[in-house]
């Protein structure tokens, strides 16, 4: 009861109500209890109130919009059907079948509600990352503030607990951060001082002093937000057919109910009620509400699972395409690779590996080129700056310096001819960048730096089989298939430039089988170009990247390529429910016709045939509108590779 909303409650109270007053009157004309009190006898203007007042406490509303709905031009819709269906029965003198129907009918609407809340509520917990407020510093004060306020520069304070409001870069504090909701992430990432905090994440252990960086209409959560509202409305081309469909189906079925009613007695002398009561039978079992709804929900619980672990679908249409893909091509640096340099190997000539080390870091100390950043960040331990000295660097090949009172080589293979050096050769099959040390001009040994290999980057490509999976990369040959190799990944094209990565995308394009869609799997800043030329484009690593949100139409919220794998299987059940429901639903709904009118025939001058029928067709069509609708939620769970 908790999670209903109030008109539910509503629904579900009028329910109870109805079915008190109904289920005895149902109990008493189809059991021998109604024998025994005459209840065959009973005048009309008994019965008919009795059955009346439960029917109209059911379904004034039904009744009321398919009036209103006639008054728009709206005509054909499941309210009309069961508006004719139950008044049609009444006239008849089926009062206990056209309560028994609308009962039914009000049972399933309030399921299906339920089960359509349950699934908005899967998509609406993301909106939970909508920050409250700003604590911005004022003249030595906090004040709370809407987040729209917020100007890039002001000084923000952010609360142990607290949603963080807007993008910034932390000045004071460290912290504990978690992205759970944007990234499907268990653990939380410790951040300090320089970092970068997104908006949408919350704050969980130390209070922080930030500057902002975006506005807040600029922000991560601003797009996220604004990416999932307009999800819902990108509609697949399932669900465009079956708008289609039913637009054609329903009033096809009130011509056919029509002519079921009216053939059978006007040319072959059959009874005139049976075939009412049959036609109106057939409006039951023929409401399309069951495919009208249980579609859209499905296509809407496929966004909301993906959403739950950090994927974000732009609308069903992409779900269609994603459920097709057949290709996955892949730019590799901070795609499949870290795009970070780190230390892989120490090969030291003269020496220990963390001497060696010490001194290719030290010579580097006063460089910010990224392979001084990992010679850093592998030695681990604090440089002391006031033993190095006479640092020159030597543009394109390296760093000559004086360290502890020794002459220090640190570079290319160039850098060590020129000052007379023999190089001994890595007998390591490199695929990275080899950083040679010389001291007082003797080589002391080399140091390899290259990009490592995503730890699930491997697993991703295995998850994609048998699809075909292309890599496409600007870096060297030597580099790029290396990568392809470790990772089995079919086939890869190295020293692209940008424009050549789309002309290479456009040739794969047309190489890809017949009515299978390609996907594009890139880090979203410097690939908008092939993003969005693609069937579908996939940007990961997409916290904080305002070009992936914009140029993709699936964002990974984390930078873990398993996702695309992940994504792919989530629309294939997506998809793979969609066509369950419209089968199912149309199979049962032909078939229980087909039962209903050969029986018909075969019962001839049995005027109660449709009278007996018209219970099971309301059960029949609520019952396959209630499995639908339960069939759809499945989509909520995504099937983890």
């Amino acid at each position: 009861m908790k999670n209903l909303t109030r008109k539910q409650k509503r629904l579900l109270r009028r329910i109870l109500i109805a079915g008190v007053i109904f289920l005895p009157l149902f109990f008493v004309g189809h059991t021998p209890l109604g024998e025994l009190v005459g209840f065959e006898e009973w005048p009309l203007y008994v019965t008919l109130p009795l059955f009346a007042v439960p029917y109209l406490i059911a379904g004034y509303d039904v009744l009321r919009k398919a009036v209103l709905n006639i008054f728009h031009g709206r005509v054909f819709d499941e309210n009309f059907l069961m508006c004719i269906a139950t008044v049609g029965a009444f006239l008849a003198g089926a009062y206990a079948e056209a309560g028994e129907v609308m009962l039914l009918y009000q049972i399933g609407e309030l399921l299906q509600g339920i089960a359509v809340g349950k699934s908005r509520r899967s998509v609406t917990a993301l909106m939970d990352i909508r920050p409250d407020h700003a604590n911005v510093e004022r003249e030595g004060a906090l004040v709370q503030v809407s987040p729209e306020e917020v100007q890039p520069g002001d000084i923000i304070v952010i609360k142990p607990g607290e949603k963080v409001p807007l993008d910034c870069v932390i000045l004071e504090g460290h912290t504990n951060v978690d992205t759970a909701a944007l990234t499907g992430e268990a653990l939380p990432r410790v951040l300090a001082e320089g970092d970068e905090m997104v908006s949408g994440c919350v704050n969980m252990s130390g209070l922080v002093k930030c500057r902002v960086t975006k506005p807040y209409g600029d922000s991560t959560v601003a797009k996220i937000l604004e990416l999932v509202e307009n999800a819902s409305f990108a509609k697949a081309k399932s669900e465009n057919f079956i708008t289609r469909f039913a637009k054609y189906y329903t009033p096809a079925v009130v011509i056919f109910a029509l002519l079921l009613g009216a053939v059978p007695p006007l040319f072959f002398g059959e009874e005139v009620y049976k075939w009412v009561m049959l036609a109106l039978t057939c409006l039951v079992v023929s409401c399309p509400c069951a495919l009208v709804i249980s579609v859209p929900l499905t296509f809407f619980g496929g966004i909301g699972g993906a959403a739950k672990n950090g994927i974000l679908i732009k609308g069903a249409n992409h779900i269609e395409e994603l459920a097709r893909v057949e290709t996955v091509v892949f730019d590799k640096t901070g795609t499949l690779t870290n795009g970070t340099f780190s230390v892989t190997v120490i090969h030291p000539d003269a020496m220990t590996e963390e001497e060696l080390l010490y001194l290719a870091a030290a010579a580097e100390c006063y460089s910010d080129h990224p392979i001084s950043r990992s010679l850093a960040a592998a030695y681990k331990k604090e440089i002391d700056r006031t033993k190095v000295f006479s640092v020159k660097e030597i543009p394109g090949k390296g760093v000559c310096a004086d360290i502890d009172g020794r002459s220090v080589l640190v570079g290319n293979t160039g850098l060590m001819a020129d000052f007379g050096v023999t190089v001994t050769e890595c007998h390591h099959h490199h695929t990275g960048t080899i950083v040679h040390v010389a001291v007082e001009n003797c080589y002391a040994g080399h140091v390899e730096i290259s990009d490592t290999v995503k730890p699930d980057a491997e697993r991703t490509i295995r998850a994609l089989k048998p699809r075909k999976t292309v890599i496409l990369t600007g870096d060297r040959e030597s580099v790029g298939r290396e990568v392809a190799s470790r990772l089995q990944v079919d086939e890869v094209y190295c020293g692209l430039l940008p424009d050549e990565k789309v002309t290479k995308l456009e040739e794969l394009l047309e190489q890809k089988p017949k009515g299978s869609a390609l996907a594009f799997v890139g880090d979203g800043i410097n690939d908008a170009p092939v993003l969005s030329r693609a069937d579908v484009g996939i940007a990961m690593g997409a916290l904080g990247s305002d070009a992936a949100i914009e140029a993709a139409d699936v964002v990974l919220m984390d930078d873990k390529p398993l996702g695309v794998a992940t994504a792919i299987r989530c629309a294939k059940k997506t998809k793979r429910i969609v066509w369950q429901n419209v089968i199912f639903s149309l199979s049962v709904k032909v078939g229980v016709l087909a039962f209903e009118i050969a029986a018909a025939f075969a019962a001839h001058g049995h005027m109660a045939h449709g009278h007996n029928h018209m219970g099971l067709a309301a059960f029949a069509d609520v019952g396959v509108l209630v499995l639908a609708v339960l069939n759809a939620t499945r989509a909520l769970r995504v099937p983890k590779n």
